[in-house]
């Protein structure tokens, strides 16, 4: 590990201008680059204390043993210049990009004599009409099969014309009709030319002029009387229409635009791309992008336009649709404008259609990373990988087969619950799931919290342990002198103490809680850390790892250590890690959020013990509202289907026990609102005009 200041330059000797750095480790390797609008702040930034920079930027300088710079004239010389660097060096402290393949376009070559047209990647060659990119190669065949019912161009190899021609018989595509075969003489040179124009102004978006000429004709061939004429025109329009219909209009007003969107997490971003060309999409692609370096949207969005843009090989739109610009935003607008050799409107769109395409965008994007951990994490060597990570990382005397993680989730101190995820063998066993209310104090405490929930569930895993004669359950005594030996009915459910054994004899099933996690990872800090191992040992457990995953840093804090274990951002360790602590977030704040959502909603029909859904539902159905139904006798309440005179009774004495609720107010006109024509009932909430 080299000390950054070994190498770090004279202030002065670094310039004020634009420019491009180069850090280089031992072996002289380029292991970032970077562009800077000026060169001196940049890179003195890099040499203050290693404290006070991100734990991958100062992973970075202590790899690094110097650093050079290049000036520039302006900052999109700059923009151009990192490009440039970052294809040729391939450092390792930059933005990789896991997904770079060429994606299929729609070819037609206008620069031959008969046009063809095909599928091609790569560069872009002069005199060539590209249309997309697509997403599959499969979905160009689709759309070229159904337009080649009405401009039959040719679309075989060179070989194969050059043998038509010398035997003077078409290949099949000609005897169907799908090729106009020029081959053999058919049509004119001329003739499939302006059959090629007619299909690329088609794939361009001018679709109307065409179908109305078509129906047109279609139409006047009917009246003539030439009905098989009229036919094949109208399987014609059918055919063109189907294509269309792949391409949907997303913008009325003909835009041609590059739509970006991107969604990310602390360890890796997807980056999607539609391409808009006459208001239709007309392709789609997408990457991975591995977050080595520190970086915000803004500077995920400049590296996206970076590698759609920098090779050449992708044409720019007028339009750019982005969600943030990047910082400053006006030198990728004039690269971009240069590239194109027009005014290109690098812009976030705010409202509109636009607005609605970017959030469709969106919406792939997240997709596409989740499809991607999807993939990653049902790898068995990449899981396997992660499991020895963890183990070398943590100093495990065994791989963690099986993790259980934690995660308290509230509201402002209001509805305070507790997840419990399980993890064996890196996969997500969401049989072994449970969930938590805090029940041994009210109010916000995130650390008191976690001790509870440890100690409840460890507690229950003694007690499964007592039974099978492995382990006997100390006492635990509690801040008033009294023995906590009780546990949540709720939260654990009731297994028959009668039956001994880690597995239900009847169902064939681990019981739950019978096993022990080899390593326990909460949600949080030191704090959170302490909690749940003072947890552990006042159960007397010290065969259970135990570990803290903080989200700022993506930091790993151990029991009794004052500083965190930094996993490689490239960890597939740290991936495990962060994918079973982002499951009990979720899982935590979605059992909250109903709760929480029951709570607002629940009405006075509610509390009534032995009342379903169905006749609750009933009885309000019945009176219409919640002040007739507690207005009403027993033997009204009996006249209801489904209401004995027991059930009516127990409602009866619940609504007259309960006090009515204050009259609601209308806030704008000081109205009194009367209930009784309220059908909600159940004291579901108003709204007030």
């Amino acid at each position: 590990m080299a000390d950054p200041s070994t190498y770090r330059p004279a202030p002065g000797a670094i310039p004020l201008s634009p420019g491009v750095y180069r850090f280089r480790d031992e072996h002289g390797r380029v292991i970032y680059v970077g562009k800077a609008k000026s060169l001196r702040p940049r890179l003195s930034s890099y040499f203050q204390d290693l404290a006070g920079l991100h734990p991958r930027t100062a992973t970075m300088v202590t790899t690094a043993a110097s650093v050079e710079w290049t000036v520039v004239g302006t900052e999109v010389e700059a923009l151009q210049l990192e490009y440039s660097w970052i294809k040729e060096f391939d450092p390792r402290f930059n933005v990789k990009y896991r997904d770079d393949k060429s994606y299929p376009e729609l070819a037609v070559t206008l620069n031959e004599e008969f046009p063809r047209v095909q599928v091609m990647r790569g560069a872009h060659k002069k005199g060539v009409r590209y249309f997309g990119p697509y997403g599959h190669a499969w979905a160009i065949r689709e759309t070229v099969d159904l337009l080649l019912r009405v401009f039959p161009v040719r679309t075989c190899s060179n070989g194969v014309f050059k043998r038509a021609q010398q035997v003077g018989r078409p290949c099949l595509l000609g005897y169907i009709g799908k090729c106009a075969a020029p081959c053999v003489g058919k049509v004119s040179a001329d003739e499939h030319r302006a059959l090629a124009e007619e299909f690329c102004d088609f794939m361009a978006g001018r679709t109307g002029g065409y179908l109305r000429r078509l129906e047109q004709q279609m139409q006047d061939a009917a009246a003539a009387m030439e009905y098989e004429k009229a036919a094949r025109l109208r399987d014609d329009i059918g055919a063109l229409k189907r294509a269309m219909e792949k391409n949907a209009v997303v913008l009325a007003d003909g835009t041609d635009a590059d739509v970006l969107a991107l969604a990310e997490d602390e360890l890796e971003a997807a980056v999607q791309i539609f391409h808009v060309r006459g208001g239709r999409v007309r392709g789609q692609r997408g990457w991975v992008t591995d977050r080595v370096e520190d970086v915000d949207t803004a500077s995920l969005v400049e590296h996206a336009l970076q590698q759609l843009y920098g090779s050449g090989t992708e044409s720019v739109p007028r339009e750019v649709l982005v969600p943030a610009l990047p910082e400053p935003a006006e030198p990728a607008r004039e690269w971009l404008t240069g590239l194109r050799g027009a005014q290109v409107d690098l812009r976030v769109p705010q409202r509109g259609d636009k607005k609605d395409l970017m959030a469709t965008v969106q919406r792939n994007a997240q997709q596409a990373l989740a499809l991607h951990k999807t993939k990653r994490a049902s790898d068995l060597t990449t899981r396997s990988r992660a499991l020895q990570e963890i183990a070398e990382a943590l100093e495990l005397d065994s791989v963690p087969l099986r993790i259980e993680c934690f995660d308290i989730s509230h509201l402002q101190g209001e509805d305070v619950v507790a997840s419990m995820v399980v993890f064996e063998d890196g996969l997500a066993r969401k049989s072994e799931y449970r969930r938590f209310q805090i029940k041994g104090f009210a109010g916000q405490d995130d650390v008191r919290s976690m001790h509870e929930v440890i100690g409840r569930r460890f507690r229950r895993y003694l007690q499964e342990r007592e039974q099978t004669g492995e382990w006997a359950v100390p006492e635990d005594t509690t801040a008033d002198g009294t023995v906590d030996g009780a546990l949540d009915g709720a939260d654990y459910g009731a297994d028959d103490p009668a039956a001994a054994g880690p597995v239900d004899p009847e169902t064939g099933r681990p019981r739950r809680f019978a096993y022990p996690p080899q390593l326990l990872v909460v949600d949080g800090g030191q704090p959170q850390v302490a909690a749940a191992r003072r947890a552990l040992d006042e159960l007397g457990i010290d065969d259970v790892a135990l570990c803290g995953l903080a989200k700022r840093l993506e930091e790993v804090w151990l029991p009794g250590q004052d500083d965190p274990v930094v996993l490689p951002r490239t960890s597939e360790g740290l991936y495990l890690l962060q994918r079973v602590r982002d499951e009990a977030h979720r899982f935590a704040i979605t059992y909250q959020r109903a709760k929480r959502s029951k709570r607002l909603t629940a009405g006075g029909l509610d509390a009534v013990p032995g009342l379903g859904e169905t006749r609750r539902q009933a009885l309000l159905k019945h009176f219409g509202s919640l002040k007739r139904l507690r207005a009403a006798t027993v033997d009204e309440l009996c006249s209801v289907p489904g209401i004995g005179r027991r059930t009516a009774e127990t409602v009866a004495a619940a609504l007259a026990s309960r006090p009515s609720a204050a009259p609601a107010v209308n806030t704008a006109t000081g109205e009194i609102i009367d209930d009784s024509a309220d059908p909600a009932g159940a004291g579901a909430p108003r709204e007030t005009p």
